[in-house]
């Protein structure tokens, strides 16, 4: 009963992410913190009540897991093709050509 869930569960969060997505989810965190950060100091440093600085920025913190986290479709836009694995090479040796100091081989 409880591997089932525990596969469940893992089934829910094992999401794949491109190169291009991580890249997306670093910026947003970035941004999302950044900004909810400052918002947080201000609200804080005018109303001169840190328990409501130290909340919102919890909220936001909170916001930024939600954004990033999970394995959202928006961050696999570009998956990476990979290579067959055991198969054909995808370049015959026929097709090799190595340049070394401008002198050129074939294999």
């Amino acid at each position: 009963m409880a591997d089932q869930l525990l596969e469940q569960v893992r089934d829910a969060v094992d999401g794949q992410i491109d190169f291009e997505g991580q890249k997306l989810a670093e910026i947003l965190a970035t941004a999302v913190l950044a900004i909810v950060g400052a918002i947080s100091f201000l609200v804080g440093f005018f109303l001169q009540d840190i328990a409501l600085a130290l909340k919102i920025g919890l909220g936001g913190t909170a916001l930024t897991f939600l954004l990033v986290v999970p394995p959202w479709p928006l961050y696999n836009k570009h998956p990476v093709k990979w290579l067959p694995v055991g198969g054909q090479p995808a370049i015959t040796s026929a097709q090799q050509n190595i340049v070394i100091d401008e002198k050129l081989f074939t294999k």
